[in-house]
């Protein structure tokens, strides 16, 4: 038989075996919950993203302001330029939250990867260059700091450029059935 002494040892012990447990479980939960909330994150990011390519793909008005814009802005109206710099603060405000989230682990390396090379190629084009050291306002200086550096270092794929200029120019397309003869 167990003396009061023994119980409360026993009882000392459940309650630690409980603790430790509840501390596991708590740290699972917390875990999970992190997991989520960056999927979460990701999945807004994008959505946001998808919007504006959405509004490009279907506003021709819009898709011609952007196109001209990131390639020769002085020939838009001061209105459109405006339209343009409207479209690239969202263009680069969610770059610039990909960024710190990135820099937070929030976000997988390889899409982080990905956003970076894509932001490399905008900024390699003539009136996003113009539009990033000219805009009115600044944004987060560290992601400022890291665009100038993609600006400065030319960091983009060239081949994949050039890939997707062909791509636009039509060059070297396979004819559709019914125009061949």
């Amino acid at each position: 038989m167990m003396d009061l002494a023994a119980l409360a040892n026993l009882g000392e012990f459940i309650g630690g075996l409980f603790v430790v447990v509840s501390l596991i479980y708590l740290a699972y939960q917390v875990r999970q919950n992190t997991r989520s909330l960056r999927t979460e994150n990701y999945a807004r990011l994008l959505d946001h993203m998808s919007m504006l390519q959405s509004r490009l793909a279907v506003d021709p008005e819009f898709n011609r302001i952007f196109i001209v814009g990131a390639q020769h802005p002085g020939r838009l109206t001061s209105a459109e330029r405006v339209r343009f710099s409207w479209a690239l603060y969202e263009l680069f405000g969610t770059a610039e939250f990909m960024y710190h989230q990135s820099r937070e682990n929030s976000l997988p390396e390889a899409v982080w990867a990905r956003w970076e090379a894509t932001m490399g190629w905008w900024l390699s084009h003539p009136g996003m260059r113009e539009w990033w050291n000219s805009k009115p306002t600044p944004l987060a200086a560290d992601f400022q700091a890291f665009g100038d550096e993609l600006i400065r270092n030319n960091r983009f794929d060239a081949a994949a450029d050039q890939r997707w200029r062909r791509f636009v120019a039509g060059e070297g397309m396979t004819q559709p059935a019914d125009q061949r003869s």
